[in-house]
């Protein structure tokens, strides 16, 4: 039986660009280019990768989004992937990341999948709790802030790393998994990659074909939510010293001034 992978993947305004909120305080994502998150390219690349030491298995990417998201899924199926599905739907404006975990947890069931493989976190949000939550909604095990992952006779394995020691871990599949970006390079789409995914499959659901109530995600239905936002201020020009001998008493009190020392 085929290894079914099934790897989250998210639409994200490029962080070169110039991020701001809408008027109703989510990001606005109509006047900034977006992109496939970086830390999600990791996950595709680690899915890639099992598949290709596995005797049989296949890579479906999936992501929440608008209309634009598609070109995420384009991306990753140009990596290698094989088909892709993008939940679409206009009620899903605001969802938060616990809307976003039943959502992902209701396409991968549909879906059908052995093991979920995430990004750490995503470059915009960066909150990293997807992972976990949409563990806890399929009920299965989760080994997350992996930096080295395998597959072998049903089990994942996989080694963290943290400040003071690093651990091995593994659980049974079906699991979900989160890697970092020390999991390894992600691979950059060929030109035989970037056509061929034009011929791949792209499956496109809504709220209905996931039997999801629009009260349950959207901004009525999110747990958190930004109250108020105010725009960074200017830059303002820095304090110069001029060294007339008594420069670097200068610097000292101003470093001791701002609580540098």
């Amino acid at each position: 039986m085929s290894l079914r992978i099934v790897v989250t993947v998210k639409y994200v305004p490029d962080a070169t660009g110039d991020r701001h909120f809408a008027d109703d305080l989510t990001v606005d994502r109509d006047d900034v280019d977006g992109l496939l998150s970086e830390l999600d390219e990791y996950a595709v690349e680690q899915a890639l990768q099992i598949k290709e030491d596995a005797d049989d298995a296949e890579v479906t990417v999936l992501t929440v989004g608008p209309e634009d998201a598609k070109d995420a899924l384009r991306k990753a199926l140009s990596m290698g992937a094989d088909k892709a599905i993008h939940v679409e739907d206009d009620d899903l404006h605001g969802t938060d990341a616990i809307g976003t975990s039943l959502v992902l947890a209701k396409a991968v069931e549909k879906a059908g999948y052995d093991l979920v493989i995430s990004g750490m976190a995503s470059t915009d949000g960066t909150m990293g709790i997807v992972p976990a939550l949409l563990a806890e909604r399929l009920g299965v095990p989760q080994v997350t802030l992996l930096s080295e992952v395998s597959v072998e006779d049903g089990t994942v394995k996989g080694r963290r790393d943290g400040d003071a020691a690093s651990e091995q871990l593994q659980a049974q599949l079906p699991a979900v998994v989160s890697v970092t970006d020390q999991s390894g390079e992600a691979r950059y789409p060929s030109f035989k990659g970037i056509m061929a995914a034009k011929k791949k499959p792209v499956e496109s659901w809504d709220l209905s074909d996931l039997d999801i109530e629009a009260e349950e995600v959207g901004l009525d239905g999110a747990f958190t939510k930004v109250e108020s936002a105010t725009e960074r201020p200017a830059r303002t020009a820095g304090t110069i010293v001029k060294d007339e001998g008594e420069g670097g008493k200068q610097l000292a009190e101003f470093l001791a001034a701002q609580k540098f020392i």
